[in-house]
């Protein structure tokens, strides 16, 4: 028995930016404060493109996975990105920044633990900690958006 794919066509919806021009300025003004914190461009690619695989958002996967390379991230560690625990491709620092991603970007399930936390202000202190907990807040915002509306990869 032959099974055909049917492509499904996402339908493209409402223009958020257009119809609210204000709190998409907001999104964006978060966006141009992660540029000037502190946060390393290879922290904020880590962090943008496993909160997007988490979410399923293809857009955001599509423009964070050639940040990341444009940035020198290796294809490599971008295709095991999901399966970071499994791996040495990442510093202890990295896996302590995607831990943090994963439990912010779920934190319905069991919240933030203590342990994952902890490791995070201990390698980083409060302050680098509240930039990422920033960065992860900002990118599950833009995933919400883009799922949302059906946005478009070019």
């Amino acid at each position: 028995m032959f099974h055909t794919k049917t492509k499904h066509i996402m339908e493209k919806r409402l223009n958020l930016g257009a119809l609210q021009p204000k709190g998409y300025k907001a999104m964006v003004g978060l966006e141009a404060y992660l540029q000037t914190s502190e946060l390393s461009k290879s922290h904020i690619n880590l962090i943008k493109t496993r909160a997007s695989q988490i979410n399923g958002c293809a857009y955001c996967l599509d423009m964070h996975t050639k940040e990341s390379i444009q940035n020198g991230e290796t294809l490599q560690r971008l295709f095991v990105l999901a399966a970071w625990k499994e791996t040495d491709l990442f510093t202890e620092e990295e896996k302590a920044i995607l831990g943090l991603t994963e439990e912010i970007t779920v934190i319905h399930q069991h919240g933030v633990s203590d342990a994952v936390y902890k490791k995070a202000v201990e390698l980083f202190g409060e302050n680098y900690v509240a930039q990422i907990i920033m960065a992860v807040v900002a990118i599950n915002g833009w995933n919400r958006i883009a799922v949302a509306t059906h946005l478009q990869i070019d």
